[in-house]
């Protein structure tokens, strides 16, 4: 009897051996797996409660080092799905019997502490289980944890985290489309002064006074990109001027497409002005499309012909500085335009007016008082007005739920702002969705069979 206890001892004292594993670790628990929303039916969410040895030991090393996660299709009342073998069962010992921690290749690895995992290559739906087993030195293994019951990513046809940002552009629409019908009703919308335009009829004058050239450079990039659109739209207006002061106009390109339509553009704005004998298609031609061959030969017409203001409407890019400095170097008065961040301030510094990002984008509006237009920028900035407010409100909730941190009142309203109205979360708050989670989890726990945690 004494060697049979001795005998039981030494047994309990191996290591189990698992499909050709060694499992000397304890498992992690409570594994569920939830369909992600909002998304096309791709992802699923796993959450697990960390394994009781995941910390690290007096000597600071680990037992365990990770959590790899594994996946298997089910099976539906619709048959097989496509995908992985099929299960040897059903539940927790389809996925734990006869698993082959070799022949089923993991979806996924963590590194230790943590206990959670995104898997985004699912098909919608599938019917998928999941297991998660815990890690350690010399590719030990522990028993799988099971998800509890299977999981169905579906696609969602609407997204609930953009709820807010529909609202919004809603309201902005309806905001847009009152102005449009206040405006054609013959009601005033005022638009600032800006100086770059109002700068227009000061240049192109002085061109005409002093029997030189005017020049307008409407960017580096084609008909396609908005700045040099924008940049049309301005040249219209000093073609216009240009006809009525009698002053020659010359706009080279660097695309054939901006090329044609800036020479439709100026037709029209000398036809309009009843000067259709004055326009000259030739003052309007094709440089190249490299980058500084043609600024090389923007420099050359400067230099060559001295225009005596110098436009500068669409995109840029290293170029800008050049040209800006080679007509201040020829005495030009110069008016910029563009979106380009980077470059406003060399055209800042180097240029007398600058039409800096939304000026230059308003200019149509400001040069054509067409009512649709006014009635759009006028929406536009009753928009900026909302979101500034918005902004506000947060920065007001977020500081004073740092101040009174026991209001809960304070806390869920600054949580609703932050992460619903300005994040991503939709209408519903956070702690609905945490109650409804708890409740998720404590369902799938009730109907978890115990001892669940390995079916090695």
């Amino acid at each position: 009897m004494k060697r049979v206890l001795v005998a039981l001892l030494l047994l309990a004292c191996l290591p189990v051996v698992a499909h050709g594993q060694t499992v000397t670790l304890a498992a992690p628990s409570n594994v569920t797996a939830q369909d992600v929303p909002d998304d096309v039916g791709n992802q699923v969410a796993l959450k697990w409660d960390l394994s009781p040895e995941d910390r690290a030991d007096a000597d600071g090393g680990r037992s365990v080092t990770g959590y790899v996660i594994y996946r298997r299709v089910v099976q539906t009342g619709d048959g097989l799905e496509s995908g992985a073998e099929t299960p040897s069962g059903s539940g927790v010992m389809a996925f734990a019997d006869d698993f082959d921690y070799e022949a089923n290749q993991p979806v996924g690895t963590v590194p230790y502490s943590v206990a959670s995992f995104l898997d985004e290559n699912v098909e919608g739906g599938v019917s998928y289980m999941y297991a998660v087993a815990a890690t350690g030195p010399g590719d030990t293994f522990s028993t799988l944890a099971v998800t509890a019951m299977p999981v169905v990513p579906t696609m969602e046809y609407i997204n609930q985290g953009k709820i807010w940002f529909l609202i919004i552009m809603l309201l902005i629409s309806v905001v847009i489309i009152y102005f449009v019908f206040y405006a054609k009703r013959g009601g005033q919308i005022k638009v600032r002064p800006i100086a770059g335009l109002e700068a227009v009829t000061e240049a192109v004058g002085r061109s005409t006074e002093m029997g030189k050239p005017v020049l307008f450079v409407p960017g580096i990039l084609d008909i396609n990109d908005i700045q040099t659109v924008a940049g049309i739209t301005v040249l219209s207006n000093v073609a216009r001027t240009a006809a009525q002061y009698d002053a020659e106009l010359k706009v080279p390109t660097a695309r054939s497409l901006v090329m044609t339509t800036a020479r439709e553009t100026v037709e029209a704005a000398y036809l309009g002005e009843g000067r259709p004998d004055a326009y000259n298609e030739d003052n309007i031609y094709y440089l190249t499309d490299e980058q500084f061959g043609y600024t090389a030969g923007v420099q050359g017409v400067m230099v060559r012909e001295k225009p005596a203001a110098c436009f500068y409407m669409g995109a840029f890019y290293a170029e800008s500085l050049i040209l800006a400095e080679t007509a201040n170097s020829i005495g030009a008065i110069q008016v910029a335009g563009t979106a380009m961040p980077s470059q406003l301030p060399f055209f800042v510094a180097a240029c007398d007016y600058t039409l800096i990002g939304e000026e230059f984008f308003a200019a149509s509006a400001y040069l054509s008082n067409d009512p649709e237009q006014l009635g759009s920028l006028k929406g536009q900035d009753v928009g900026k007005v909302i979101a500034a407010l918005l902004l506000v409100l947060g920065c007001l909730f977020a500081t004073l739920s740092g101040i009174f941190r026991d209001s809960s009142t304070l806390q869920n309203v600054n949580g609703y702002i932050t992460n619903n109205v300005l994040g991503e979360d939709g209408l519903v708050p956070e702690w609905m969705l945490a109650a409804e989670l708890d409740q998720t989890q404590e369902a799938e726990q009730s109907a978890q069979p115990a001892g669940d945690g390995g079916g090695n």
